[in-house]
């Protein structure tokens, strides 16, 4: 069924000029009821040809069909085809600031001139010691996703083999050790650089990022020699902790007035309150959930069909804790040391002197604490990729053709799990891995 196409204006073109007049109209036909999906597109053009002797006259028509999901498409987010791993900082240099320098100089300028006039910070919460009550219930939701990870992965590992090296931090998913010669311990020269694979526990998947418990986090400051008054949790429970989610066994000061603060110094902090002294049990059981010390020994092997079922819910809860742990820092202060793999969540850091990493002495094994990224508090820990775990192991020769992706994601595919979008160009998925023989004839 077809439409009367309205008549074109002569006013378009101008036959006391010489040469070729062109103008192009565009027009939207309905959507037709034969093609659900498909919206027709008529373009209407007149062309004149004038010379000295006649005018010619010509009109055009052009149909196209777009499709209504084609452009629905481009909007969705587009993830590239392959993606190189974030660099491997070097042990010998300090960690670049999340800011820029330049930024982080300016605001303290500007601190420092409010300070020098007499005028008080603004502090918004939680800046000031107050909680922000719209991220009370993600620090529950982080937290409950917590406790599910570690049992899920606990129960995995116990049907997923994982080994770690003994002489460096690489850690391997399959049923053998890989081949690829990139360790660096302390004896490799030895073994050509070949790894010494040990079987791993849980502690090799999700690595172990403590932070000291603050009753008060803008109280006293943990010192040297008061550093075993304080109790070592996981670095994630203490920033759910600090942002509203009350555990008996680690309580935490709740304030009602803000803190004031001139320039660095606080003027006002509602006054010191006495700490009170680690009481609670080791052998509770609510410990037991939030912390991988014995897990392997707390739940029983899953049967054969709730593994791609727990598979998926262990990689669900995993992006749960990260997407969570990504929106609390936002707004609570995690504080990260440049040189070593220490975190405290706080507005400041401690004073232990425990940093032995690069020039430690010119420190006096103080810590260089600056703002902390999401990778430090809850790290990925990536792997190599193993499309075929019962295959051979992975060679040096080929190393370029593998993919990696976090520990955890690695685990759960092996076990059934479905792949995110997101971690697909990272495991370099359509590369198909050659032969030894073949790398010579690889572009």
């Amino acid at each position: 069924m077809l439409q009367t196409v309205p008549a074109v204006s002569s006013s378009l073109w101008n036959p006391s000029q010489r040469g070729i007049k062109k103008e192009t109209m565009e027009f939207k036909r309905p959507q037709l009821s034969t093609i659900s999906s498909r919206s027709l597109w008529l373009k209407f053009g007149c062309g004149h040809l004038q010379n000295s002797e006649s005018t010619i006259s010509r009109t055009f028509i052009c149909a196209s069909r777009r499709s209504q999901q084609d452009l629905s498409a481009k909007k969705q987010k587009a993830y590239p085809q392959n993606v190189d791993l974030p660099p491997v900082l070097p042990k010998k240099k300090k960690k670049p600031f999340p800011m820029p320098i330049e930024k982080i100089r300016q605001i303290a300028r500007k601190e420092k001139k409010l300070a020098q006039l007499g005028i008080e910070k603004p502090l918004e919460p939680p800046k000031n010691g107050l909680l922000v009550p719209e991220l009370i219930p993600v620090a529950y939701e982080v937290l409950d996703a917590w406790k599910l990870l570690i049992k899920g992965l606990a129960q995995l590992l116990l049907v997923i083999p994982v080994y770690g090296c003994s002489e460096c931090s690489e850690v391997h998913v399959a049923q053998s050790g890989h081949h690829i010669q990139s360790c660096q311990g302390p004896t490799s020269s030895k073994r050509r650089s070949f790894h010494s694979w040990v079987r791993g526990s849980i502690n090799d998947i999700l690595l172990p990022i403590e932070s000291y418990h603050m009753y008060d986090p803008f109280g006293h400051r943990v010192k040297h020699e008061t550093r075993f008054d304080y109790d070592r949790i996981p670095a994630v429970v203490e920033l759910c902790i600090q942002a509203g989610v009350d555990i008996p066994e680690y309580p935490s000061r709740r304030r009602t007035r803000p803190i004031r603060m001139l320039g660095k110094k606080v003027i006002d902090r509602g006054g010191f309150v006495e700490e009170p002294r680690p009481w609670h049990s080791r052998g509770s059981s609510a410990l037991f959930d939030l912390d991988t010390d014995g897990v392997s020994r707390r739940f029983p092997p899953p049967s054969l069909t709730d593994i791609p079922r727990i598979a998926q819910e262990t990689m669900e809860t995993y992006e749960i804790v990260r997407t969570g742990v990504t929106k609390l820092m936002r707004k609570y202060s995690v504080k990260a040391c440049g040189y070593c793999s220490e975190v405290h969540v706080g507005p400041w850091g401690h004073n232990v002197k425990l940093c032995g990493a690069f020039k430690h002495q010119w420190r006096d094994g103080k810590h260089g604490w600056q703002d902390a990224i999401v990778d430090e508090v809850f790290p990925p820990n990536y792997v190599w990729h193993v499309q075929d775990p019962n295959g051979p192991p992975l060679r040096s020769a080929l190393k370029r053709f593998y993919g990696k992706v976090p520990a955890v994601v690695e685990v759960c595919i092996q076990a059934g799990a479905k792949i995110p979008e997101q971690y697909k160009p990272m495991m370099r998925l359509d590369i198909v891995v050659p032969e030894t023989e073949e790398t010579d004839l690889v572009a």
